[in-house]
Protein backbone atom coordinates (compact mmCIF):
# COMPACT_ATOMS: atom_id res chain seq x y z
CA UNK A 1 0.00 0.00 0.00
CA UNK A 2 0.93 3.69 -0.65
CA UNK A 3 2.27 5.87 2.00
CA UNK A 4 0.92 9.26 1.70
CA UNK A 5 2.02 12.61 3.91
CA UNK A 6 1.95 16.07 3.87
CA UNK A 7 5.27 18.37 3.93
CA UNK A 8 4.34 20.89 5.92
CA UNK A 9 7.88 22.41 5.78
CA UNK A 10 7.25 23.16 1.87
CA UNK A 11 6.14 25.99 -0.03
CA UNK A 12 4.50 26.61 -3.67
CA UNK A 13 5.87 29.68 -5.39
CA UNK A 14 4.31 30.21 -9.07
CA UNK A 15 5.84 31.58 -12.12
CA UNK A 16 3.52 32.90 -14.37
CA UNK A 17 3.61 35.21 -18.01
CA UNK A 18 4.46 34.51 -21.43
CA UNK A 19 8.57 34.62 -20.39
CA UNK A 20 8.12 31.67 -17.71
CA UNK A 21 10.60 29.16 -19.20
CA UNK A 22 13.18 31.09 -20.80
CA UNK A 23 12.96 33.11 -17.55
CA UNK A 24 14.20 30.25 -15.42
CA UNK A 25 16.18 28.90 -17.90
CA UNK A 26 18.78 31.02 -17.98
CA UNK A 27 19.24 31.09 -13.86
CA UNK A 28 18.83 27.11 -12.95
CA UNK A 29 20.73 23.90 -13.46
CA UNK A 30 17.83 22.48 -15.28
CA UNK A 31 16.35 22.14 -18.84
CA UNK A 32 12.88 24.06 -18.18
CA UNK A 33 12.10 22.94 -21.56
CA UNK A 34 11.12 19.52 -20.13
CA UNK A 35 8.59 20.36 -17.81
CA UNK A 36 5.16 19.24 -18.71
CA UNK A 37 2.30 17.98 -16.82
CA UNK A 38 2.76 14.63 -15.68
CA UNK A 39 6.84 15.02 -15.46
CA UNK A 40 8.44 17.50 -13.01
CA UNK A 41 12.04 18.40 -12.73
CA UNK A 42 14.89 18.98 -9.70
CA UNK A 43 16.80 22.00 -10.15
CA UNK A 44 19.12 24.46 -8.28
CA UNK A 45 19.84 28.06 -8.10
CA UNK A 46 23.29 29.30 -7.67
CA UNK A 47 24.98 32.10 -6.86
CA UNK A 48 27.09 33.61 -9.49
CA UNK A 49 29.80 31.77 -8.27
CA UNK A 50 28.55 28.65 -8.91
CA UNK A 51 27.34 27.73 -5.32
CA UNK A 52 24.05 26.17 -4.28
CA UNK A 53 21.34 28.97 -3.17
CA UNK A 54 18.50 26.80 -3.24
CA UNK A 55 17.02 23.78 -4.79
CA UNK A 56 13.26 23.00 -5.71
CA UNK A 57 11.45 20.84 -7.95
CA UNK A 58 9.21 22.78 -10.93
CA UNK A 59 5.97 21.54 -12.11
CA UNK A 60 3.57 22.88 -14.68
CA UNK A 61 -0.09 23.02 -13.68
CA UNK A 62 -2.65 20.93 -15.67
CA UNK A 63 -4.10 24.40 -17.30
CA UNK A 64 -0.84 25.08 -18.96
CA UNK A 65 -0.90 28.26 -17.46
CA UNK A 66 2.11 28.75 -14.61
CA UNK A 67 4.95 26.73 -13.57
CA UNK A 68 4.89 25.89 -10.01
CA UNK A 69 8.06 25.61 -8.03
CA UNK A 70 7.94 23.06 -4.51
CA UNK A 71 10.79 24.66 -2.44
CA UNK A 72 11.80 25.27 1.24
CA UNK A 73 9.12 27.10 2.99
CA UNK A 74 11.70 28.75 4.94
CA UNK A 75 13.38 29.81 1.59
CA UNK A 76 10.35 31.08 -0.11
CA UNK A 77 10.77 34.67 0.14
CA UNK A 78 14.10 34.83 -0.10
CA UNK A 79 14.07 32.89 -3.61
CA UNK A 80 10.95 34.78 -4.54
CA UNK A 81 12.80 38.02 -3.95
CA UNK A 82 16.12 36.72 -5.59
CA UNK A 83 14.59 35.70 -8.66
CA UNK A 84 12.55 38.82 -9.32
CA UNK A 85 15.88 40.54 -9.67
CA UNK A 86 16.12 39.22 -12.57
CA UNK A 87 13.46 39.58 -14.38
CA UNK A 88 14.11 43.30 -16.00
CA UNK A 89 12.06 42.91 -19.12
CA UNK A 90 10.93 39.67 -19.36
CA UNK A 91 7.34 39.07 -19.15
CA UNK A 92 6.85 37.07 -15.85
CA UNK A 93 5.26 37.21 -12.62
CA UNK A 94 6.24 35.71 -9.59
CA UNK A 95 4.11 34.82 -6.62
CA UNK A 96 2.98 32.42 -3.69
CA UNK A 97 0.08 29.92 -4.09
CA UNK A 98 -1.78 27.87 -1.48
CA UNK A 99 -0.66 24.60 -2.59
CA UNK A 100 -0.02 22.08 -0.04
CA UNK A 101 2.82 20.04 -1.50
CA UNK A 102 2.44 16.00 -0.54
CA UNK A 103 4.98 12.99 -1.00
CA UNK A 104 3.46 9.40 -1.47
CA UNK A 105 5.90 5.98 -1.82
CA UNK A 106 5.57 2.52 -1.98
CA UNK A 107 3.32 0.57 -4.53
CA UNK A 108 -0.26 1.42 -5.55
CA UNK A 109 -0.70 5.06 -5.48
CA UNK A 110 -3.14 6.58 -8.17
CA UNK A 111 -1.92 10.24 -8.88
CA UNK A 112 -5.30 12.66 -8.41
CA UNK A 113 -6.69 14.12 -11.13
CA UNK A 114 -6.71 18.29 -12.30
CA UNK A 115 -3.84 18.65 -9.86
CA UNK A 116 0.21 18.50 -10.53
CA UNK A 117 1.61 15.90 -9.42
CA UNK A 118 4.66 13.93 -10.94
CA UNK A 119 7.41 10.94 -10.25
CA UNK A 120 9.99 12.43 -8.39
CA UNK A 121 12.41 12.53 -10.76
CA UNK A 122 15.62 11.60 -8.54
CA UNK A 123 15.89 8.39 -8.48
CA UNK A 124 13.15 5.67 -9.28
CA UNK A 125 12.59 4.82 -5.43
CA UNK A 126 11.80 8.08 -4.31
CA UNK A 127 8.01 7.67 -5.08
CA UNK A 128 6.27 10.75 -6.52
CA UNK A 129 4.86 14.29 -5.80
CA UNK A 130 1.71 16.17 -5.80
CA UNK A 131 0.14 19.39 -4.90
CA UNK A 132 -3.21 19.70 -3.39
CA UNK A 133 -5.36 23.18 -2.73
CA UNK A 134 -5.26 21.84 0.79
CA UNK A 135 -3.73 19.45 2.77
CA UNK A 136 -5.07 15.74 2.07
CA UNK A 137 -7.78 15.31 5.32
CA UNK A 138 -5.99 11.33 5.37
CA UNK A 139 -2.49 10.78 4.64
CA UNK A 140 -1.58 7.16 5.46
CA UNK A 141 2.03 8.64 6.73
CA UNK A 142 3.30 11.78 8.30
CA UNK A 143 6.67 14.05 7.61
CA UNK A 144 8.55 11.92 9.95
CA UNK A 145 8.06 8.69 7.78
CA UNK A 146 8.98 10.85 4.47
CA UNK A 147 12.26 12.07 6.25
CA UNK A 148 13.18 8.67 7.39
CA UNK A 149 12.65 7.39 3.58
CA UNK A 150 14.17 10.08 2.24
CA UNK A 151 17.33 9.67 4.39
CA UNK A 152 17.45 5.78 3.28
CA UNK A 153 18.05 6.67 -0.17
CA UNK A 154 20.50 9.62 0.16
CA UNK A 155 18.73 12.14 -0.99
CA UNK A 156 19.50 15.79 0.24
CA UNK A 157 16.69 18.21 1.88
CA UNK A 158 18.00 21.97 0.93
CA UNK A 159 18.99 24.24 3.48
CA UNK A 160 19.03 21.01 6.21
CA UNK A 161 21.91 19.36 3.51
CA UNK A 162 23.53 21.82 1.62
CA UNK A 163 25.34 25.33 2.56
CA UNK A 164 24.33 28.35 1.32
CA UNK A 165 27.38 30.03 -0.74
CA UNK A 166 29.34 27.01 0.04
CA UNK A 167 28.00 23.54 -1.60
CA UNK A 168 28.80 22.64 -5.05
CA UNK A 169 26.18 20.99 -7.02
CA UNK A 170 28.01 17.62 -7.30
CA UNK A 171 28.88 17.71 -3.93
CA UNK A 172 25.64 16.81 -2.94
CA UNK A 173 25.01 14.45 -6.41
CA UNK A 174 22.78 16.88 -8.09
CA UNK A 175 24.56 15.75 -11.02
CA UNK A 176 23.77 11.68 -10.39
CA UNK A 177 20.22 12.54 -9.30
CA UNK A 178 18.94 14.30 -12.52
CA UNK A 179 19.24 17.90 -10.98
CA UNK A 180 21.79 19.00 -13.85
CA UNK A 181 21.43 19.23 -17.70
CA UNK A 182 24.99 19.45 -19.70
CA UNK A 183 22.93 20.39 -22.76
CA UNK A 184 20.80 23.36 -22.22
CA UNK A 185 23.35 26.28 -22.39
CA UNK A 186 23.90 28.48 -20.26
CA UNK A 187 22.59 29.73 -16.35
CA UNK A 188 23.48 31.31 -13.45
CA UNK A 189 27.00 29.30 -11.93
CA UNK A 190 27.12 27.11 -15.03
CA UNK A 191 30.87 28.05 -15.50
CA UNK A 192 32.01 26.83 -12.25
CA UNK A 193 29.84 22.96 -12.50
CA UNK A 194 30.99 21.95 -15.57
CA UNK A 195 34.15 23.24 -14.62
CA UNK A 196 34.22 21.05 -11.51
CA UNK A 197 32.69 17.88 -13.89
CA UNK A 198 35.25 18.11 -16.61
CA UNK A 199 38.79 19.01 -13.95
CA UNK A 200 37.20 16.41 -11.45
CA UNK A 201 37.29 18.85 -8.74
CA UNK A 202 34.69 17.02 -6.28
CA UNK A 203 36.65 16.53 -2.97
CA UNK A 204 33.66 15.32 -1.09
CA UNK A 205 30.11 13.97 -1.28
CA UNK A 206 27.17 14.04 0.66
CA UNK A 207 26.51 10.42 1.45
CA UNK A 208 24.41 8.59 3.95
CA UNK A 209 25.36 7.57 6.87
CA UNK A 210 24.15 5.16 10.13
CA UNK A 211 24.75 4.68 14.36
CA UNK A 212 23.35 2.38 16.99
CA UNK A 213 22.13 5.85 18.38
CA UNK A 214 20.86 9.24 17.42
CA UNK A 215 23.69 10.66 15.25
CA UNK A 216 25.01 14.41 16.24
CA UNK A 217 23.78 17.70 15.32
CA UNK A 218 24.40 19.04 11.66
CA UNK A 219 27.81 20.67 11.44
CA UNK A 220 29.67 17.96 13.80
CA UNK A 221 32.86 16.71 12.82
CA UNK A 222 33.49 13.16 11.52
CA UNK A 223 36.81 12.52 12.15
CA UNK A 224 39.24 9.50 11.26
CA UNK A 225 41.69 8.67 13.71
CA UNK A 226 42.44 12.93 14.87
CA UNK A 227 41.73 13.90 11.58
CA UNK A 228 38.76 15.32 10.57
CA UNK A 229 36.92 13.89 7.28
CA UNK A 230 33.83 15.06 7.07
CA UNK A 231 30.97 16.93 9.08
CA UNK A 232 27.31 16.21 10.06
CA UNK A 233 23.72 16.96 7.77
CA UNK A 234 20.57 15.96 8.72
CA UNK A 235 19.16 12.98 10.42
CA UNK A 236 17.03 10.84 12.26
CA UNK A 237 16.53 8.25 14.71
CA UNK A 238 20.38 6.62 13.62
CA UNK A 239 19.98 7.18 10.07
CA UNK A 240 21.99 10.47 8.40
CA UNK A 241 23.29 12.39 5.50
CA UNK A 242 26.95 13.50 5.74
CA UNK A 243 29.50 15.56 3.93
CA UNK A 244 32.64 13.25 3.54
CA UNK A 245 35.60 13.49 1.51
CA UNK A 246 35.85 11.31 -1.11
CA UNK A 247 38.82 9.59 -0.68
CA UNK A 248 37.14 8.71 3.18
CA UNK A 249 34.20 6.95 1.80
CA UNK A 250 34.94 3.38 2.48
CA UNK A 251 37.32 4.37 5.60
CA UNK A 252 35.79 2.35 8.98
CA UNK A 253 36.45 2.82 12.25
CA UNK A 254 34.82 6.91 11.53
CA UNK A 255 34.25 8.54 14.53
CA UNK A 256 31.28 11.77 15.19
CA UNK A 257 30.51 12.77 18.73
CA UNK A 258 32.73 10.02 20.04
CA UNK A 259 30.28 7.31 18.90
CA UNK A 260 31.40 5.23 15.66
CA UNK A 261 29.48 6.17 12.36
CA UNK A 262 29.36 4.00 9.01
CA UNK A 263 29.04 4.98 5.63
CA UNK A 264 26.13 3.29 2.96
CA UNK A 265 26.84 4.29 -0.58
CA UNK A 266 23.81 4.46 -2.23
CA UNK A 267 23.37 1.94 -5.71
CA UNK A 268 22.47 4.92 -7.50
CA UNK A 269 26.15 6.96 -5.83
CA UNK A 270 29.43 6.15 -7.79
CA UNK A 271 32.52 8.37 -7.64
CA UNK A 272 33.01 10.70 -10.83
CA UNK A 273 36.08 9.32 -13.07
CA UNK A 274 39.39 11.01 -12.38
CA UNK A 275 40.19 13.30 -15.65
CA UNK A 276 42.67 11.81 -18.08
Amino acid sequence: MARTAHLPDRSVLSVTGADRVSFLQGLVSNDMTTVAPGRAVWTAFLSAQGKWLADFFVFADPEGERLLLDCTASQADMLRQRLSRYRLRAQVELGETGYAVHAAWGEGFTAPEGYPAAPDPRVAGAGWRFLLGHPMPHPTADDVEYDRHRLALGLPDGPRDCESDRTLLLEANFDQLNGISWTKGCYMGQELTARTRYRGLVRRHLVPVSARHDLPVPGTPIMAGEKTVGEMRSSRDGAGLAMIRSEHLHDTGLVAAGHAVQVHLPQWFSLPAKPQ
